[in-house]
């Protein structure tokens, strides 16, 4: 597990793995480490002293593998309490952000929505986020997608395409059904773009847009190393390791994987 002041990066799963790759193909010589906490799944339903107990937890233990920047590759920490993350640790920390701006930008009908889990979306924060963005707090919808964020982490969108799309469907039906008018809508969870092709096959005349690509054009030029990614696990009954080697093979995704134990220091 020998890295090179490696970009670690996490999150409560495999949502993250998307921001991985995209590092591995803008600084190819970087040095990463992808942690996925599973026995953690999902942030979305900590409260947040729970939720600061786990970012406390972790930040520390990635702290021991000398990262040269830490990336909290999940949006409900990031809104919700990277103020005190930030006090956690001495390098550089990136959290992912809706891409509002640029929904705002996009929108053709003056209506977007930010798709998360429900704890951010009910989050004092994201409304003060939203209402920096823009005064016509109106025209930003904030719609709770946490159904969706599970058919990603239990493996349902790559072993059973059938009945995820169904529910992506239903979901994207009862969206809007509620908010009609939407014609962006931002993947809020780093689990969503996973669901991007699904997202687009239910709702061609909607755009879906991921923050992901931002992120890591904040991160600068890295560190040299040998351009090597290691992976770090936890699991619990509910998603067991050998559930995630099986989505990473099915992904065509080949990386070295330690289990960790969920009370990891």
């Amino acid at each position: 597990m020998s890295l090179v002041r490696p970009i670690a990066v996490f999150d409560a799963g495999i949502g993250s793995y998307a921001i991985v790759d995209l590092i591995r193909r803008r600084l190819p010589k970087q040095d990463i480490l992808y942690f996925a906490d599973r026995a953690s799944f999902p942030y979305g339903r900590k409260t947040r002293d729970e939720l600061l107990t786990v970012m406390d937890r972790t930040m520390r233990f990635l702290s021991q593998h000398e990262p040269s920047a830490i990336i909290v590759a999940s949006n409900v920490p990031s809104i919700t309490v990277m103020d005190e993350l930030k006090s956690m640790v001495e390098v550089p920390l990136f959290g992912v952000l809706p891409p509002l701006a640029d929904a705002l930008t996009e929108t053709q009908t003056g209506k977007v929505g930010i798709m998360g889990v429900q704890s951010m979306v009910e989050s004092p924060q994201l409304r003060q986020f939203v209402g920096k963005q823009t005064k016509d707090l109106d025209a930003v919808a904030l719609i709770n997608a946490s159904p969706m964020v599970d058919l990603v982490e239990n493996g349902d969108f790559l072993f059973d395409p059938v009945e995820t799309q169904r529910k992506v469907d239903d979901f994207l039906r009862d969206v809007f059904l509620d908010h009609p008018d939407i014609d962006v809508l931002t993947l809020s969870s780093t689990h969503l773009p996973w669901l991007r092709s699904y997202f687009e096959k239910s709702r061609p005349s909607c755009r879906f847009l991921d923050p992901a690509e931002a992120i890591v054009q904040t991160i600068g030029a890295g560190t040299s190393g040998s351009g090597t990614t290691n992976a770090l696990v936890t699991e619990s009954p509910e998603y067991p390791a050998n559930a995630f080697r099986a989505m990473l093979a099915k992904l065509q995704i080949d990386i070295p994987i330690r289990i960790v134990p969920p009370s990891f220091q």
